[in-house]
């Protein structure tokens, strides 16, 4: 897969792909509305060229008070993350070229307030969701928000997913399928410590 061009079907208003980063704006953008005032810490795994967050944030009131860690394993689009951040403004926003499947690339940033694991769960096997929805529980602080995607080809992952978040610490607050599946958890728990050197998940060469 090249994972650079996985992105050109963003540019298609009528992809589910498009419709599905719209989606995923608007609740980072609500996320954005009703979370405390001050600073405010975002994760970002498999962050890509960082569309979701760098578009939501983009022109928002409260941009300034976001400081992100983005990590992306494809040197193309951490590059295009990095450009798409500086040309918004966006001086909190920090890429890091790396695997994004190892808690290691996340102590300095966990818990935070919103994890973003979006177009991870469809690339991953259902054992490495379910470990990656348990890291969540450390990588997100308590109140804290995860907006995760997922597709809703057969075999159906989006309710067993719901299950997972809901039995580890989180509320659900929205799931959707239209024509994609996507949801926000949060967290209602304190967050769990965050264990080095674990590996969460691996890619898999598929959508």
């Amino acid at each position: 897969m090249d994972w650079a061009a996985w992105h050109d079907d963003y540019d298609d208003p009528a992809s589910a792909l498009a419709r599905r980063l719209d989606w995923v704006r608007a609740a980072i953008r609500t996320w954005l509305e009703t979370a405390p005032p001050g600073p405010l810490t975002v994760i970002s795994l498999c962050a890509g060229q960082g569309r979701d967050l760098i578009g939501a944030l983009a022109g928002h009131p409260r941009a300034g008070d976001v400081h992100a860690l983005l990590v992306e394993t494809d040197p193309r689009n951490a590059a295009c993350a990095r450009d798409a951040a500086g040309a918004a403004g966006l001086t909190g926003i920090e890429v890091v070229q790396g695997d994004a499947g190892r808690t290691d690339q996340y102590a300095d940033a966990a818990p935070a307030h919103l994890v973003l694991a979006c177009g991870v769960f469809g690339n991953i096997s259902d054992v490495d969701v379910s470990a990656t929805i348990s890291a969540c529980a450390a990588l997100c602080r308590e109140g804290g928000t995860v907006v995760w995607t997922r597709h809703r080809r057969p075999p159906d992952l989006v309710p067993v997913i719901c299950e997972w978040f809901e039995t580890r610490g989180f509320a659900r607050v929205a799931v959707t399928g239209d024509g994609f599946g996507a949801g926000v958890h949060r967290r209602v728990l304190p967050a769990a410590r965050l264990a080095p050197g674990v590996r969460m998940f691996t890619f898999r060469d598929r959508r």
